[in-house]
């Protein structure tokens, strides 16, 4: 099992960087079809335990000229009652670890969901969908997180 330990942004909490890319299926559409595969999208991605689901910035589906899959309907504490919808992408996700002797979390196809994030200083929440391969630990006292996978 992988695992690796980061200091707490004091900001955000516990951001990692992540790597976002076409998915698997994709890519090898894109290059069946002679078409160049989007390189994959460095990003600043907040780990949030209260997010059922991973979520990335429209930005980056834009840059990787994706076109929704389709759209989920979402309640958070701002909608109350009312859900509003959020269009839907198939992405591929890597968390490389925090040096190159760390084996990376690989997840050749995810569904994430399009939400406003750059004006937080983030670009995507990694939610429990991703977390439910892994161990997070969130230590506030000494200001650090640990993820193992």
């Amino acid at each position: 099992m992988a695992q690796f330990t980061l200091q707490l942004d004091p900001a955000n909490g516990p951001v990692l960087t992540v790597v976002i890319g076409v998915s698997v299926a994709r890519g090898d559409a894109l290059m069946t079809a002679g078409q160049p595969v989007p390189v994959g999208i460095s990003a600043r991605a907040l780990i949030d335990t209260g997010a059922s689901c991973t979520c990335v910035d429209p930005s980056i589906p834009a840059k990787l000229e994706l076109t929704p899959t389709g759209t989920v309907s979402v309640h958070t504490p701002s909608t109350c009652t009312a859900a509003h919808l959020a269009e839907q992408y198939d992405v591929s996700l890597i968390i490389p670890g925090a040096g190159t002797h760390h084996v990376p979390l690989a997840l050749p196809a995810i569904p994430v969901m399009a939400a406003n994030l750059t004006v937080q200083g983030i670009d995507a929440l990694i939610g429990r969908d991703v977390l439910r391969d892994c161990i997070f630990v969130y230590n506030g006292s000494v200001g650090l997180f640990t993820i193992a996978f």
